[in-house]
């Protein structure tokens, strides 16, 4: 599938709004339990409750609903991620509130890797995009902190992915493997090596 592929229009009405967001959930569940290819338009609409012609009128197919899908919650996440760490004082205290707020999430949520992760198996451009705009908007908050003195001078991007790519694997290891382990030692240990890194 062609991610350059334009969407159907946005909904006009609340109503129609409310439809499309239930299709979406109804396929983040879907997809999540089941993956993609056992995945089908009908489960999606039996799942959100609605009847099956529903579905053409928000997405063209599966593979549509799936790269939106993805889109759509990697704001969702980064808006969740901002509220939760707009109180901080700094920057290392935002990394912490913003840590333990993503593995909350992922918690809450577990689907949402599932979910991204089979994306780069069925529109690798969504997958990308996923995580370039998480890296970008990263990025500029670094150097924001970077700019106020709050962190030392350094590689914006690598520190991004670095620091992106800590979450996502603390996110499989505490909140998908073990989501009983208690959260506060592990996003000590991380802003640990956050802070201090690994030399003596």
């Amino acid at each position: 599938m062609s991610g350059k592929k334009r969407l159907l229009p946005l909904p006009k009405t609340g109503r129609g709004e409310r439809t499309r967001q239930k299709l979406l959930d109804a396929a983040r569940h879907e997809i999540g339990r089941r993956g993609f290819a056992d995945t089908s338009v009908s489960s999606i609409t039996a799942e959100a409750g609605v009847g099956q012609g529903t579905f053409y009128i928000y997405f063209r197919s599966k593979e549509d609903v799936l790269r939106e899908l993805v889109l759509h919650m990697g704001r969702s996440l980064r808006r969740h991620l901002t509220e939760r760490t707009e109180g901080a004082r700094d920057r290392l205290e935002a990394e912490r509130l913003g840590l333990r707020a993503f593995l909350e999430f992922i918690r809450r949520n577990p689907d949402h890797y599932r979910v991204v992760e089979v994306s780069q198996f069925v529109d690798v451009q969504s997958y990308r995009k996923y995580y370039t705009e998480f890296a970008r908007s990263y990025r500029a908050a670094l150097a924001a902190a970077e700019r106020r003195g709050q962190i030392r001078p350094g590689n914006g991007e690598v520190r991004a992915w670095s620091l992106m790519g800590m979450a996502v694997y603390l996110g499989q290891r505490y909140a998908l493997m073990d989501s009983k382990a208690p959260l506060d030692p592990v996003v000590d240990a991380a802003m640990d090596m956050i802070a201090h890194g690994l030399a003596k």
